[in-house]
C-alpha cells in the first residue's frame, strides 16, 4: 500500500471512529500532498510524500519552539499532538548510537 492510499485508508477510519484531531491532520496533510503534486505537474510516489510530510513535521517542531518561547502551553500540546499523528507515517529515524555503529564499522572496513 503506497503511502498516500494509507492516507486516504486512515482519514476514512477517522472519521468514521470520530478523532477529529486525526481527521483533520490527515487532510491538512492530503492537501499538502495535492497541492505540491500540482506544483510538479506529476503524480508523487512515497519519496515526495515523505518529503512534505518532513516538511510538515519539521514545520510543527519549529512552532512548537516558538509556542514555548510565547509561554503557550495550550498551543505546545496540539502541536506536538499533530506531530506524533505526523511521525506514525514517517519512516523511523536512526538513533545516534546507530549512526555511530555504522561509522566505525565503515571506517574499521576501510
Amino acid at each position: 500500500m503506497t503511502l498516500k492510499a494509507r492516507l486516504e485508508s486512515d482519514v476514512k477510519t477517522a472519521m468514521r471512529s470520530g478523532d477529529t484531531l486525526r481527521r483533520s491532520v490527515i487532510r491538512i496533510l492530503r492537501s499538502e500532498v495535492h497541492n505540491q503534486e500540482i506544483a510538479a505537474k506529476a503524480e508523487l510516489d512515497d519519496e515526495g510524500v515523505i518529503r512534505v510530510l518532513s516538511r510538515q513535521a519539521q514545520q510543527r517542531r519549529d512552532s512548537i519552539e516558538a509556542y514555548k518561547s510565547g509561554n503557550r502551553q495550550d498551543l505546545v500540546d496540539r502541536e506536538t499532538d499533530e506531530l506524533h499523528i505526523i511521525l506514525e507515517y514517517l519512516p523511523a529515524q536512526m538513533t545516534r548510537d546507530k549512526i555511530r555503529e555504522l561509522v566505525r564499522k565503515a571506517t574499521a572496513d576501510t
